[in-house]
């Protein structure tokens, strides 16, 4: 199924088993993709050749901690994609954690991994805006 096709169905034919099935092909697909950046950022660190040039130790280090906090992203990310295929796995992919409505298809073709309708999600990060503002 594509996307236009997935866009298509009724509304009654939220999250069944094509649609899960379009998901779960998703997920894995992105999965597969990430771990093969992590292997190759491991890659990239492993090939770091000392110098002797402080200039270019400098350099070197600055590169090796802006990977490594990517790595941490990817990693994040990578639990992510676990989690969300364990909710397909349960059934409870695509409903919302906190009010247990739709959380809409478009949202999740633009992230697969959201746990939160819209609506929920909003109102989320108000809070964590006024708790940063009291802060």
């Amino acid at each position: 199924m594509t996307e236009q096709e997935l866009l298509q169905q009724p509304d009654s034919a939220y999250m069944d088993g094509r649609q899960q099935a379009f998901f779960r092909d998703l997920l894995l697909a992105q999965r597969q993709e990430l771990q093969a950046r992590i292997a190759s950022e491991f890659d990239g660190l492993r090939e770091h050749e000392p110098s002797s040039d402080p200039a270019d130790i400098g350099s070197a280090e600055e590169l090796r901690q802006w990977q490594l906090r990517l790595l941490a992203r990817e990693k994040k990310l990578l639990d992510k994609i676990d989690q969300a295929l364990e909710r397909l796995a349960r059934g409870e992919y695509g409903w919302c954690a906190e009010t247990g409505e739709a959380i809409g298809l478009r949202r999740l073709l633009l992230r697969p991994t959201a746990t939160l309708c819209i609506e929920a999600k909003e109102r989320q990060e108000q809070r964590e805006k006024h708790q940063r503002d009291r802060d």
